[in-house]
């Protein structure tokens, strides 16, 4: 299944990705009679009930039948995005977690995840601007698979892992390089106001299958930057849960970017950075594409 965070009425409202467009839980909770409102009105509802709340979901499509008058369905060309995760506990970001990516650094891979956060100012959503070029001249890209957690893990097994994941989505970890490298922690060039666009779907782990095994791109103004497979990376989904679990606790809605392939500007020729009216996409295979407009 694919669930959005719609804006509609001033309130951030779970959707529904379907053939006909975009079902609006809570309009057509409202408005199909004789249906249990047990169905999650809202995303981080819909995360904390798992499979039970997906089943809910899923009856509830089949009880809205397609109408373009049905005040339930909106047009996906009309939707007003939000993130599609809109209240992480954690943004848990990954560095250095492609090979190719390491090599185009000069650097020597990892012997364990490099890990940094995001603060949740830097929540972006589809086709919402990018606002950077005021702080830095060296704003960057980077095409990252986004895993959900969707069960408290506390030092879980990597054989069990990926049991803990409700679903993933697209994300690009926008990054000033100048303010990311004025000191040893990452952390004021990775948490800008909106350097974080997830979505535009969260797409449930039973869509998704194995982790390792999706294509993935970058895209600046028609030009494909990144290329490359999600098993190039150096350690793998379920290692990271394992890892991260190990050391803390992991709660439903939080979210984990996992690392960048190479083709980022910084290790392009030229140094590509971003400037004001580029656009940037994200695409990984059967979660969609996140675009996003740099202002």
């Amino acid at each position: 299944m694919k669930l959005v965070t719609l804006t509609r009425e001033g309130e951030l409202r779970l959707g529904v990705k379907a053939a006909d467009g975009i079902l609006d839980v809570k309009e057509a909770l409202r408005s199909v009679r004789g249906f249990a409102a047990d169905a999650p009105t809202d995303p981080m509802a819909a995360i904390r009930a798992g499979d039970a709340g997906i089943a809910a979901l899923a009856q509830l499509l089949e009880a809205c039948p397609a109408s373009a008058d049905a005040p339930y369905w909106v047009a996906e060309d009309r939707v007003e995005w939000g993130p599609c995760v809109p209240a992480p506990g954690k943004i848990i970001c990954v560095g250095v977690n492609y090979r190719a990516h390491a090599a185009e650094m000069n650097l020597t891979p990892p012997e364990t995840p490099v890990l940094f956060g995001k603060f949740a100012n830097a929540l972006n959503a589809h086709l919402r601007p990018v606002r950077g070029t005021h702080l830095t001249d060296q704003l960057d890209y980077e095409a990252e698979l986004c895993v959900v957690i969707g069960r408290r893990a506390s030092g879980v097994r990597e054989s069990e892992a990926l049991d803990y994941v409700f679903g993933y989505c697209c994300a690009n970890d926008i990054s000033a390089r100048d303010l990311q490298n004025r000191t040893s922690q990452w952390l004021l060039g990775k948490t800008g106001d909106g350097f974080c666009p997830i979505g535009p779907y969260l797409v449930t782990a039973d869509e998704v299958g194995d982790p390792q095994r999706l294509a993935i791109r970058s895209i600046v103004n028609g030009e494909v930057r990144q290329q490359a497979d999600t098993g190039d990376m150096i350690f793998g989904c379920a290692e990271l849960i394992a890892y991260i679990s190990r050391y803390f606790t992991l709660e439903p809605g939080d979210i984990i970017l996992t690392g960048t392939p190479s083709g980022v500007a910084m290790g392009l020729p030229g140094t590509p950075y971003l400037r004001a009216g580029d656009t940037v996409t994200v695409e990984i295979e059967r979660l969609g594409a996140l675009t996003n407009g740099i202002a």
